[in-house]
């Protein structure tokens, strides 16, 4: 084929980063892979990079080998062989993984017009790297509150994916394949993402606001609406709780009925399925932050440090502190 008749849409780096998912690595690079040969010449090229140029290895223990290393990458920066979008791919353990080196590579590139991307927990590195001040993301739902937590300046949301200007996050697994389909519509048509869906056995591209998980009906095997509304509303209120009072109001039934109702379908009270939930954030934000331990308590609707502490040694069976000191230490590379 001739080049200048078919150019080079995007050229992709992916930035891998220790502990990176594989499936949303694997859903964001077939699909370009996939349209390159639906048109019938390379429209998308890549690369993968690492700090170091070795072999990365992704959380299920598999070693990836790379191409680059951030040394070439720089070298390569003013060349012809920049790429014309940067993808860090991450996945777990992200909170703990920090390096000035990748962090400033990464703003030079977004200075020089170089899209930035991120799946999974990549934000968490895009926003470390200064990269999301006033911009749109999304991570992972097991991240968020805790990436909420630390990076105030993001508008972070619990969506599949974002994009915000050229700035492209996504909140991993499979989300990374709706992401990656919106860029090849953007960059062709629906004609070839179609193509595309149907050699990856889907049959449609999901929205960015579509949910990241199950709903509440199937992820807790609970069929009675007014005890789903009384969870939705816990869950969203785990730093300033609503009373169990306001709740009936809310919901039009008495303390007693969502008493009985809670014993039924939960197997606890109202009460200790709250406090459930605000102790479940606060270990994510123990284990995927470094937000000081009466902030955690704060955040989660705790009047003090020793009422948090006690209450969760008696949900996790040792206490905050013993959770932090349990952490590994950080991965800095």
């Amino acid at each position: 084929m001739n080049i200048a008749e078919h150019p080079i849409r995007r050229s992709l780096a992916f930035f891998l980063v220790p502990d990176f998912t594989m499936v949303a690595f694997a859903t964001a690079l077939e699909p370009i892979r996939i349209a390159n040969r639906m048109l019938g010449y390379e429209a998308y090229k890549w690369r993968l990079a690492s700090i170091d140029g070795q072999p990365v290895p992704a959380s299920n223990g598999v070693l990836c080998a790379v191409n680059t290393s951030l040394e070439d990458e720089r070298r390569m920066m003013a060349g012809p062989d920049t790429p014309s979008m940067v993808i860090v791919c991450t996945g777990i353990n992200i909170e703990r993984y920090s390096n000035k080196s990748a962090f400033a590579w990464l703003r030079e590139e977004h200075n020089r017009g170089v899209a930035i991307g991120g799946l999974c927990t990549g934000a968490h590195v895009l926003a470390a790297a200064g990269l999301l001040s006033g911009k749109r993301c999304a991570i992972h739902w097991e991240n968020l509150p805790s990436f909420a937590e630390t990076f105030p300046e993001a508008n972070v949301f619990a969506d599949l994916f974002e994009v915000d200007g050229d700035v492209y996050t996504c909140a991993g697994g499979t989300a990374a394949l709706d992401m990656m389909l919106k860029l090849i519509g953007d960059d062709f048509d629906d004609t070839l993402v179609r193509h595309v869906c149907e050699q990856v056995l889907t049959d449609r591209v999901r929205s960015p606001s579509d949910r990241q998980r199950l709903p509440l009906r199937a992820r807790l095997g609970v069929q009675n609406s007014k005890v789903l509304t009384i969870i939705e509303l816990m869950d969203a209120n785990p730093s300033e709780p609503i009373s169990i009072g306001d709740i009936a109001d809310h919901v039009g039934l008495s303390r007693r009925q969502i008493e009985r109702l809670f014993r039924d379908e939960m197997g606890r009270s109202p009460a200790r399925y709250y406090l459930d939930i605000r102790l479940e954030r606060a270990r994510h934000l123990l284990i995927q932050s470094a937000l000081p331990i009466v902030e955690v308590a704060v955040a989660c609707g705790f009047v003090s440090a020793s009422h948090f502490s006690k209450c969760y040694r008696g949900l996790y069976a040792h206490t905050p502190q013993q959770e932090r000191l349990n952490r590994k230490h950080p991965v800095a590379v």
